[in-house]
């Protein structure tokens, strides 16, 4: 820890609370330390006061996203939790096959694994002719991992979870021990940078199912309850959010009813 600098590292940790919702503990110091080291060497700022100060004072656009790039956790892969994917399949996919339109939203998308799983498995369900009248809309607040899931390129690492057969037939090897998303599912797919902070949501039309995982315990209580209420708004009646089996929502008092562990569904 610099004792010098402790005080922009708090005005620091302050704006990404009131900014982003994200929010540190103080186990949590080194951690963010480290990932603000980054910003402030490219930047060239020689210490964390000079980063806070223009911050606070009409930052320029790079930085700011820097920061908010840097504290986001975007560690992810593949079929991430088949406990809850398995409810999807079984519970929900039949129910929504019927629409003209499957509307999907990612709401925590980081490179596009969560987002292209879903195509898969709808394709898998449905056949491929499915993915004509699908639309998956990812969004995450760091701009460098919404660019990386609009490529669609991805490492081996990131398939651990995922059966070699679905491997083989949705991706094409781009050499480096890379693999590339199929174009027709990519298609299904857009991608947008998005702070859930900032309510309420921008949506014409409201979707049918919402993934929110493995985001809201970075918030502080009062941003997740602002926050499952935008998407409850945002999804139509009869419609699914799912969260992680790890973030119980059930003692914050929204309108969504549950259902079975990560599901939960707003009232027809």
């Amino acid at each position: 820890m610099t004792a010098v600098d402790q005080t922009g590292y708090e005005q620091i940790r302050s704006w990404l609370s009131h900014r982003c919702g994200i929010n540190f503990a103080e186990n949590k110091q080194d951690l963010l330390r480290q990932r603000l080291a980054r910003v402030t060497r490219r930047f060239e700022y020689s210490d964390l006061n000079g980063l806070a100060r223009d911050l606070l004072n009409n930052p320029p656009q790079d930085v700011e996203l820097a920061v908010m790039s840097a504290a986001s956790t975007n560690h992810t892969y593949f079929f991430r939790e088949p406990e809850v994917l398995d409810n999807f399949k079984s519970m929900i996919i039949p129910i929504i096959a019927e629409r003209p339109e499957m509307r999907v939203w990612s709401a925590a998308a980081s490179t596009g694994d969560e987002a292209y799983t879903v195509a898969i498995m709808i394709a898998e369900a449905l056949g491929m002719g499915a993915l004509k009248r699908l639309r998956i809309l990812g969004t995450d607040i760091s701009e460098p991992v919404v660019q990386r899931a609009e490529m669609g390129v991805f490492p081996q690492r990131q398939f651990a979870h995922t059966d070699p057969m679905i491997l083989r037939r949705y991706f094409e090897p781009t050499g480096m021990d890379q693999f590339q998303i199929r174009p027709e599912l990519r298609e299904s797919c857009t991608f947008r940078r998005m702070n859930l902070k900032a309510r309420p949501y921008p949506f014409i039309h409201p979707f049918q199912v919402v993934f929110c995982r493995n985001i809201l315990y970075y918030f502080d209580r009062e941003d997740q309850i602002g926050t499952l209420e935008a998407i409850y708004d945002a999804t139509e009646p009869g419609g699914w959010l799912i969260t992680s089996v790890t973030e119980s929502i059930r003692d914050l008092g929204s309108r969504w009813e549950p259902v079975c562990a990560g599901i939960y569904r707003r009232p027809a």
